[in-house]
């Protein structure tokens, strides 16, 4: 069962996602909140596998709220997808630099947000590789420069190439396309880069990519 916790300050929104997921089988709605304080209180009470974190919340926002529970050990295991519109690009720069493991915008096809939390409850994070690149596209600007802790020097020339292409939001099918690899091999170079790299996720890695400068904006 993936448990997954409510926060928005739009109770129809709430309301909305609530009824859609909670018509899904293996989806539970394990609580609501309408404040950035609410969220991270609940999630420490609830310890859920994904929060759907709006950006734009009274009383601690969306933003203070992802830093605070990247930063619990005791939710280590727990996933947050941005709820957002690209008005807010800026913002989005520094929720993915505070630990945020994919993106939603507020009208998003219900499918996708349904995929979204099981892709994300699942570990995989980058929900749809071409939202995930657009998003980062447009917010390259605010992200840091080579940060420390992001040493690529301990990765293999091949771990290079994946990381870019992890960059440019390919999955693991089509990185092996590119590079005449099976997916599953693909899959575990990702792992490997994960682990060298102390990156949370899939999107921890693609923020990586652009940090260090391997990903240039308009690259394809």
């Amino acid at each position: 069962m993936i448990r997954v916790l409510l926060a928005d300050d739009q109770h129809l929104v709430r309301a909305g996602f609530r009824a859609l997921l909670e018509s899904e089988d293996g989806i539970d709605i394990v609580g609501e909140a309408a404040t950035g304080h609410e969220a991270l209180e609940l999630a420490r009470s609830t310890t859920p596998d994904v929060v759907l974190m709006d950006i734009r919340m009274p009383d601690g926002d969306g933003l203070w709220a992802t830093e605070q529970i990247v930063a619990d050990p005791a939710l280590s295991a727990t996933r947050i997808v941005i709820v957002t519109t690209f008005e807010l690009d800026e913002y989005v720069a520094q929720a993915i630099s505070a630990g945020a493991s994919g993106f939603l915008v507020k009208d998003t096809e219900p499918v996708d947000l349904i995929r979204a939390v099981r892709v994300a409850a699942a570990g995989e994070a980058l929900l749809s590789p071409g939202v995930t690149k657009r998003l980062l596209e447009r917010v390259a600007g605010g992200l840091k420069t080579a940060p420390a802790g992001h040493d690529l020097d301990t990765l293999t020339d091949r771990e290079r190439e994946v990381l870019a292409l992890v960059g440019l939001g390919l999955t693991n099918g089509e990185i092996g396309e590119r590079l005449f690899l099976s997916p599953l091999t693909a899959k575990t170079h990702v792992s490997r880069i994960m682990a060298k790299l102390d990156a949370r996720d899939r999107v921890h890695l693609v923020v990586v990519a652009y940090e260090t400068g391997l990903v240039q904006p308009g690259w394809q």
